[in-house]
Formats: structure tokens, C-alpha cells, sequence
């Protein structure tokens, strides 16, 4: 019985130091999703704007434009998925890469090629394990990402975007990534950024709202050529902090669920040691009891 009581006296020592591990973890991530949720809030008004811009440009000129002009036979696509540097998570990794697998499979049935960019090295872990062909990566900045960062992404992006597909350039780019609804709730979606669908931005916009009227100077081409980096980076730059505030809410739901098992592996835990101790005092009270009672016989006998 000591044996045991000390067994279970080590493993709640071991699960209550992991509990103050975890709950530390959560205090930590439930900061960073706060900073990450106001970064979200103040750029993806930018990146709504600037959306809107190019489509008053594209529906308002006849240019034919990568930004805006479908290819008339898709070849060659680049899928940017968007994943985290660590892990203890949940299933926020797993979720993105499960769409953005599903996403080249929708591609490569169509009959076209697939150019997997990724962010994050549990993106990256996971295709090299698996002996997949990567494009580009990037990682080391995933929990709090820069407009730097979204700058160094979307450079090779639009240089394949602007290449025609005969010399390794691609058609139209996707990008796959985890959107932050709330605290409780995040979401792996997939979207197109190149060309950029009028029709859906146009569905998008409040009913009766009137857009404004553009004068291009020079042209609309060079507007869209400027406007083409532009919406590009703030696009990813959006996605990336739509998913660092995804991947610090999974952590911190993902550490407040193992501070609680931890809770009630302690409880459980201490109950055996409490019964483990009870039966060790109760067996040595009866060999207390019944040491007792044969010295009693054996002195009863020997007065005889």
C-alpha cells in the first residue's frame, strides 16, 4: 500500500506542475488574441477599400488585366496556405490543411497544375514529411506577422501571377487560411485573390449603394498595375493576422481545456491517494489489533 500512495503522490505533483504550465499558456494567448483581434479590426477596412477600388476600376474599363481578367484556359494555379509555427493548437493546423488539400484536389481534377506556397512551419512540416513539392515557404512570423511580412510573401506571388504560364507563371492565385469569427469560433476557408471576381465583390456591397465615379490618369492599365501589389499584400496581410488571432483563440481554448483535465486528473488522483492511505492506516490498526490480541492469548496462557 505505501508503494502505491507514493505512486499516486508522484503523478499529482507531475499533473499539477503541467497545470500551472498550461494555465500560464492560456493567460498568454488570451493577451496575444486581444492584440491580434484590434490589428485584424484596423486592416481589414483597408483591405475592403482598396478591394472596392479595383472593382470600380475593372467594371468601369475595358482593360484586360491579371487583376481582373479570368484567362481564357486555366493551366497553372498557386495555392498560399496559411498555417502556425507552433503547435498546442488543437485542430487549427489541421483544419487549414485539410482545405487547402481539398482545394488542390478540386484544382487538379479540373486539369490544372498546383503550386503550393506556405506559411508556417507546421504547414511546411507536414508537406516535407509527406515528400510534397513546395513552391516557396516562409515561417517565423506567423504569431505576430508584419506588413513586412506580407510584403516578403506576396513578392514571388505576383511575379508568378505576372509570368506567363509557358515560363513557369501561373493563372490565378488562392489563398487558404483561417478566419477569426469569435473567440469560440474560427473557420478554415479558402479564396480566390487573382483574378479578382467583379461579380462576387459586387454582390458583397450593400443594396443601393452608390460607388463613386473614377478618373484614370494615365490609364486604367497603370492604375491596376499599381493597384495590383497593393491589394495583393493587404489581402494576405489581413489573412495572416485573421490567422494569428485564429491560432491564439485554438490556443487558448486548446490549454483552458487541458488546465481543466488536468483539474480533474488531480481530483480523481487524490481520491486514490486518500483511499490508498485509509486502507494502509486500516490494515496497519488491524495488525496493531491483532498483534495485540495474540500477546493477550499467549500471556493468558503462559498464567495458566
Amino acid at each position: 500500500m505505501g508503494a502505491q500512495l507514493r505512486v499516486y503522490k508522484r503523478r499529482i505533483r507531475s499533473v499539477t506542475a503541467t497545470k500551472k504550465i498550461t494555465k500560464a499558456m492560456e493567460m498568454i494567448a488570451a493577451s496575444r488574441v486581444v492584440k491580434a483581434q484590434r490589428k485584424v479590426a484596423a486592416s481589414t477596412p483597408y483591405a475592403t477599400e482598396l478591394t472596392r477600388a479595383v472593382t470600380a476600376v475593372g467594371t468601369g474599363s475595358n482593360t484586360k488585366h491579371p487583376l481582373t481578367t479570368q484567362a481564357e484556359t486555366v493551366t497553372r494555379s498557386a495555392v498560399l496556405l496559411l498555417t502556425s509555427d507552433r503547435g498546442l493548437a488543437g485542430a487549427f493546423n489541421s483544419n487549414a490543411i485539410k482545405a487547402a488539400e481539398q482545394l488542390t484536389a478540386r484544382l487538379e481534377s479540373e486539369g490544372k497544375q498546383v503550386d503550393t506556397y506556405i506559411v508556417g512551419r507546421r504547414g511546411v512540416a507536414h508537406y516535407n514529411f509527406r515528400e510534397r513539392k513546395i513552391a516557396d515557404q516562409w515561417t517565423g512570423f506567423t504569431d505576430e506577422p508584419s506588413y513586412a511580412d506580407a510584403k516578403k510573401v506576396a513578392a514571388p506571388l505576383i511575379e508568378a501571377i505576372e509570368t506567363d504560364t509557358a515560363d513557369g507563371g501561373v493563372d490565378e492565385l488562392h489563398i487558404v487560411y483561417t478566419e477569426f469569427v469569435s473567440m469560440m469560433t474560427q473557420q478554415a476557408l479558402d479564396a480566390r485573390l487573382l483574378p479578382l471576381s467583379l461579380d462576387e465583390v459586387a454582390e458583397e456591397k450593400p443594396t443601393g449603394e452608390i460607388l463613386p465615379l473614377y478618373d484614370f490618369e494615365p490609364s486604367a492599365e497603370d492604375v491596376l498595375d499599381a493597384l495590383l501589389p497593393r491589394y495583393v499584400e493587404s489581402r494576405i496581410y489581413n489573412a495572416l493576422l485573421q490567422s494569428a488571432a485564429s491560432k491564439h483563440a485554438a490556443t487558448r481554448r486548446a490549454m483552458k481545456s487541458a488546465t481543466d483535465n488536468a483539474g480533474e486528473l488531480i481530483n480523481t488522483l487524490s481520491r486514490l491517494a486518500n483511499a490508498a492511505r485509509q486502507a494502509e492506516i486500516t490494515q496497519e490498526i488491524s495488525e496493531i489489533v491483532g498483534g495485540s490480541a495474540a500477546l493477550a492469548d499467549a500471556t493468558a496462557g503462559s498464567d495458566k
